[in-house]
């Protein structure tokens, strides 16, 4: 029985709070995430714009997902295809240094 108290104690210690353990979300309600390219009414994402295809690319020179960018799939796969495309023209770098 002193085994079971001890595992309950420590399994409580874990997270921030809450029931189940797990911290909950600060500041109240999350906005919904809205695709930048259908606001902008944009049809196709150019491969020559690279300002705006570096904002979609992680320091690291990962392309960033839809559930972090907010973009719908059509977008998401006309960007990473645009992000490829420019890499392979040498406009955007494979990696950063």
């Amino acid at each position: 029985m002193a085994m079971n108290e001890g595992r309950n104690e420590r399994s409580e210690g874990r997270g921030s709070g809450g029931p189940g353990g797990r911290g909950g979300r600060r500041g109240g309600k999350r906005r919904p995430k809205v695709c930048f390219f259908c606001v902008d009414k944009i049809e196709h994402v150019d491969y020559k714009d690279v300002e705006k295809l570096r904002k979609y690319v992680s320091e690291r020179g990962k392309i960033m997902p839809r559930r972090v960018t907010g973009n719908c799939a059509k977008h998401q796969r006309q960007l990473t295809e645009a992000i490829k495309r420019a890499r392979y023209m040498a406009l955007i770098p494979f990696s950063v240094e």
